[in-house]
Formats: C-alpha cells, sequence, structure tokens
C-alpha cells in the first residue's frame, strides 16, 4: 500500500481525507486505484494532476515506480504561461 496524500481542493473529492492509501506500484496503478477507490475524483484525474513522488513531480510517466515507502503527494495541475 501507498500512502498518498491529498492537497488542496482534491480532498473534496476524498470525503475530506488528507491522506488515503491505494495499493500501486506505479504512476498508473495509483490514478487508476484512487478512481476507483473514490469516482468523484475522476473528473480531475481526466483534467490532469500533479503527482509528486520522493519530491519529484510527475504528470505523464505513467510506468514511474512507486516503492511502498515513497512519498507521494496528489495536486491539482497548475497550469499558466
Amino acid at each position: 500500500m501507498v500512502e498518498v496524500a491529498i492537497w488542496g481542493s482534491l480532498r473534496v473529492a476524498t470525503e475530506g481525507r488528507a491522506t488515503v492509501e491505494i495499493e500501486a506500484g506505479n504512476l498508473r496503478e495509483l490514478l487508476d486505484g484512487l478512481a476507483e477507490a473514490y469516482p468523484d475524483l475522476r473528473p480531475q484525474l481526466r483534467r490532469g494532476v500533479t503527482v509528486a513522488i520522493d519530491g519529484r513531480n510527475f504528470n505523464d510517466h505513467w510506468f514511474e515506480p512507486i516503492r511502498p515507502d515513497s512519498e507521494v503527494v496528489l495536486l491539482p495541475r497548475i497550469v499558466g504561461g
């Protein structure tokens, strides 16, 4: 299981939980697991989120490995120019 810190407005979709646990070995499994466990999070996941794994931000690296002891943070994707 991976513990995921949920930031900002995304907490509304996790019933206000600041952290959740998901079974995942890589980024794709994490996002799929979050969508299954928290259906209200699906629209935001489709629009895009940033996942920080051990201090590095990832958006589309689907097979980026996640260790059970990794620090994982789910953030709304910030866009701009």
